[in-house]
């Protein structure tokens, strides 16, 4: 990895951790398997950053909570880093529950409104490590879910286990690695660490309750406005998508192991017990990787083959400085950003996360895992 490429990851970081909170969605599995795996799911609790944060960031220099965020959706502001829905809103429709309240506001909603939806733990900016933003690791989040399974939540053991756990890993532990001087020669050894890390989050959700364990590998970040603006939003950085590779064959790996060790648990107590499981156990990876790759490159059947962007490499919304400042306003209150006139021509919505449109279209290429 050259110098270059190093300050760009630099810059993303920044840029992502102080003003929007990036989170990345991806993966290595088909999604044409598995179908008959499905739950009927009474709730969703959601673990990771802002591809699926719903409105967990409160803090006011937040982009989430400046405008034009939530024009789409709910027209307004929502905490929701795209102008509309997320993944975490289309999951939870998909399963026929509400979209989960978010952690930070579950005191106002009420014990009525978990038991209907489930909780949102994802906080934008945040990692499966520590980052530079002060708000839950990955670790943390799953243990506020502990907390909550040991209080008088109203979450009784069966919800829980008909529940799906949707855990976004980030590519902010990269972003964060590099922006604090790690080399370029570490960077494969980090990789194993972050998916050791992610395997060790997983099997504790698995441990707490939840059967149907959803997470998302890493998307293909060189495909990020932030890292095609250089090129004019005309290729993907390459270089950067081949570390995504890495780390999505390694979980996909980590994972693969886990549930052969999940699929001889269950056969073993299925010969020692006279009753039967009620629902198979198993961890399953959202492919975004491919998805949204389709998406960029005009690929696809169905649904997807719909709609093609004309430019899908270049953001709704992009600073007119820096190109990375949407929702930005200088000190007389003056935008320094640019709006497309349509968000549902755009794929991505700002220099890291899609629109609504984007995440709905990737979102069909789902449905047969969830």
């Amino acid at each position: 990895m050259d110098f270059n490429l190093k300050l760009l990851f630099t810059f993303f970081f920044f840029t992502v951790s102080l003003f929007s909170g990036q989170g990345s969605a991806g993966g290595y599995y088909s999604n044409r398997h598995h179908r008959s795996h499905r739950l009927r799911a009474t709730k969703l609790f959601v673990f990771g950053d802002s591809y699926v944060d719903t409105g967990n960031i409160l803090v006011p220099f937040s982009s989430a909570q400046q405008f034009p965020y939530g024009i789409t959706f709910p027209g307004k502001p929502s905490g929701r880093f795209s102008d509309g829905r997320v993944l975490t809103d289309f999951a939870g429709k998909h399963l026929g529950v509400k979209s989960p309240i978010p952690f930070s506001i579950r005191n106002e909603v009420g014990e009525e409104r978990l038991k209907e939806s489930g909780i949102n733990f994802a906080f934008g900016g945040t990692g499966v490590f520590d980052t530079s933003v002060p708000l839950p690791n990955m670790t943390t989040q799953i243990d506020l879910f502990e907390q909550l399974r040991h209080a008088e939540s109203g979450l009784s053991n069966r919800d829980v286990h008909l529940s799906v756990a949707l855990v976004s890993v980030s590519g902010n532990d990269y972003s964060f690695y590099l922006a604090t001087n790690g080399s370029a020669q570490g960077l494969k050894p980090f990789i194993n660490s972050v998916v050791n890390q992610v395997m060790i989050d997983l099997k504790r959700i698995k441990r707490l309750g939840v059967k149907k364990i959803v997470v998302t590998g890493l998307g293909p970040l060189g495909c990020l406005p932030i890292f095609t603006a250089p090129f004019s939003f005309k290729q993907c950085n390459q270089t950067i998508n081949s570390f995504v590779q890495f780390h999505n064959f390694l979980l996909k790996q980590a994972v693969d192991k886990l549930n052969k060790q999940i699929t001889n648990q269950q056969h073993s107590y299925s010969s020692s017990s006279s009753s039967s499981s009620s629902s198979s156990s198993k961890i399953f990876i959202l492919d975004v990787y491919d998805a949204f790759l389709s998406l960029i490159q005009g690929r696809g059947s169905g649904r997807v083959g719909l709609l093609k962007f004309k430019t899908p490499l270049k953001p709704c919304c992009f600073g007119v400085s820096s190109g990375f400042n949407c929702g930005s306003v200088d000190e007389k209150g003056n935008k320094k950003f640019v709006l497309c006139n349509d968000p549902k021509s755009a794929f991505f919505w700002d220099s890291v996360h899609p629109t609504q449109t984007g995440w709905s279209l990737a979102f069909s290429s789902f449905t047969s895992i969830l």
